[in-house]
């Protein structure tokens, strides 16, 4: 039986309505209210019948149904209270969504996806339109678990987007692009429109899709470390490398001198600037760093 879909104007508007939902700025809540972009969304996660979805932040559900629609499971996490009783009268036809009233950022993923899911061995996405305000902290603690999610499709602030998938060299690129490529190859699906939510929001969305990438050739000695290595990059983004790394580091003769060992040791002229490094160079340079004993 088909049923009339959740997210058009009108019915979005209706059942603010009926509810009486107001949106919450502070939850950076924005319902998304363009029938194409929500199919072209999970079309983007290539959602197929015998996937298990975790969903962040359904609002009054017009994401989850179309999920729902495509895939085995759906289980969907919402932090607001005052909408768990929507999702329950707008998702009720559905009897593959399970939604649960948690801060994503508190939900221990591994347990969840064991025990929330029917068959937890089934292959695992996450789609979600994330909150703008809180986008970063959620998608790099999700990918810091280590999850094995054969696709990971968010929707998110334009400028961020294009920063997650930013290629070395470019303006965008920066400790966040490093940060999400070492574990997830990211690109940029298509951009939103504004007019498609309601409210509209004070700037464009774009969809970013992250798959699993290749093994890295060269792993780092200590996954922390070499996260902070980004930042120390690109602490002061004009500023060469060498001056970020005796910034962070110390600038006795001592340590320059184990700072130019280990870029000599990758080949790192030091007058470059960190957004001209690879990742590759990065996991290098860390590498090194860590064998002339500077952390």
């Amino acid at each position: 039986m088909d049923y009339p879909d959740i997210a058009t104007p009108l019915r979005t508007q209706a059942i603010m309505n009926q509810y009486g939902i107001n949106t919450k700025k502070s939850l950076g809540q924005n319902f998304l209210t363009d029938l194409n972009i929500l199919r072209q969304i999970v079309q983007a996660g290539n959602v197929q019948a015998s996937d298990n979805v975790i969903e962040i932040g359904p609002g009054i559900g017009a994401l989850t149904e179309q999920l729902a629609r495509a895939a085995k499971e759906v289980v969907a996490y919402e932090i607001d209270d005052r909408l768990i009783e929507v999702l329950a009268g707008t998702l009720a036809p559905y009897k593959n969504i399970k939604v649960i009233n948690q801060d994503i950022l508190k939900v221990d993923l591994e347990t969840a996806v064991a025990t929330e899911f029917n068959d937890p061995t089934a292959p695992l996405k996450l789609i979600a339109n994330l909150p703008y305000y809180i986008t970063t902290p959620i998608l790099m603690q999700v990918l810091a678990t280590g999850m094995p999610f054969e696709a990971i499709v968010v929707m998110m602030q334009k400028e961020v987007a294009n920063r997650l998938a930013a290629k070395p060299g470019t303006k965008e690129y920066g400790s966040l692009s490093l940060a999400v490529q070492y574990r997830m190859q990211a690109h940029v699906a298509f951009n939103v429109d504004r007019s498609s939510f309601i409210p509209n929001p004070n700037v464009d969305s774009a969809i970013v899709v992250l798959e699993p990438r290749e093994p890295l050739e060269i792993l780092p000695k200590n996954e922390r470390q070499l996260f902070e290595l980004f930042k120390i990059g690109f602490a002061m983004r004009r500023k060469t490398l060498w001056n970020n790394l005796t910034t962070a580091f110390g600038k006795t003769g001592t340590m320059q001198t184990k700072l130019l060992n280990a870029l000599e040791q990758v080949q790192i002229d030091p007058k470059i600037r960190a957004e001209k490094l690879t990742l590759e160079q990065f996991i290098a340079l860390h590498n090194a760093l860590s064998a002339e004993g500077v952390y």
